[in-house]
């Protein structure tokens, strides 16, 4: 399911009545995550560890029963609202996003490896929809266990959270006005003040403007899907962000008045983000990386919505 950002999160309690229960967690957790990778021939590094840290959250994790991963929808295509939910739908397989009224469902890249992960500790996935520049410190208030949402790995954020090991690589890339494509080759061409170019508060691209476009003017926009629109409408000249994003919304949106700049000029790994100095939790991670990686899930999923166009159709 899915959660508001600002659901209530029950504390855990604290006290001698509830310690038995955390040892048996540790046991519990410890031998869960050991016999699900001795099952494929891997042997996680913590493997001689006697129990989990008693601040892991991966204490918490099997406790509730729910992983709950931050995340925004409408980043395509990491997580989107599938259109076929229906103002009336009721019931959602994989939880429901719920904006005015309205359960939602949520597809993409992200919502299928959070599915995994989430059976390889044998808890249900809890999709926590969050506003982007708010989701770190949500994460660090406790609001949900781990970020994904494609985040770019900065030296800004490296001071606010750790990130696992990188999941792949991405850049900033330009989606223009069709009616600067004689004059506007690169992002270079667009630092001047006559340019609006647009990007999304608390990003990478919002931070490549900034860096690399200084002179340009420069407008932020409430989603990623509000910014290309605007260029698209004529009411901006360039829309700065992600490969994927860009790449997805040109194919989705062919019109003679865009023009996709399609050669990245940052380069960012992408990884999860999780509160600081869990290191039980980051070696869970990161073997879980390596195992859908090696068993090829991790292939399979990144075919689907990054290769394949099947999807488009059901994305709102």
């Amino acid at each position: 399911m899915v959660q508001y950002n600002n659901s209530p999160i029950g504390q855990a309690e604290k006290g001698d009545l509830v310690m038995p229960k955390i040892v048996c967690l540790k046991n519990i957790t410890l031998f869960i995550l050991l016999v699900l990778f001795l099952a494929q021939g891997n042997v996680p590094s913590w493997a001689s560890d006697v129990e989990l840290s008693k601040d892991s959250t991966l204490e918490g994790i099997l406790k509730r029963g729910e992983l709950r991963i931050g995340l925004e929808a409408g980043y395509m295509p990491f997580e989107m609202i599938d259109k076929r939910s229906g103002l009336r739908q009721r019931t959602i397989n994989h939880g429901g996003l719920r904006k005015q009224g309205r359960k939602l469902r949520l597809i993409g890249f992200d919502i299928d490896i959070g599915i995994e992960m989430a059976k390889t500790l044998g808890v249900k996935p809890v999709f926590v929809d969050t506003f982007w520049p708010s989701i770190i410190p949500a994460l660090n208030l406790g609001r949900f266990d781990i970020i994904f949402g494609g985040m770019s790995v900065t030296e800004r954020r490296k001071k606010q959270v750790d990130f696992s090991n990188p999941i792949m690589i991405v850049g900033q890339t330009i989606l223009l006005n069709a009616r600067h494509k004689d004059s506007v080759q690169s992002y270079k061409d667009l630092n001047n003040s006559k340019f609006i170019v647009v990007s999304k508060p608390g990003t990478t691209g919002e931070e490549a403007v900034q860096q690399f476009i200084s002179n340009a003017t420069y407008e932020a926009a409430g989603s990623e899907i509000e910014g290309a629109m605007r260029v698209l409408s004529g009411k901006a000249d360039a829309f700065v962000y992600d490969f994927p994003f860009n790449a997805v919304f040109s194919a989705m949106n062919p019109s003679s008045k865009l023009v996709f700049l399609n050669k990245p000029f940052t380069k960012e790994p992408v990884a999860w983000a999780i509160r600081k100095n869990d290191p039980d939790f980051m070696k869970f991670l990161n073997n879980f990386l390596l195992k859908i990686r090696n068993d090829g899930r991790f292939d399979k999923i990144y075919k689907k919505w990054f290769k394949s166009t099947n999807w488009y159709q059901f994305v709102r």
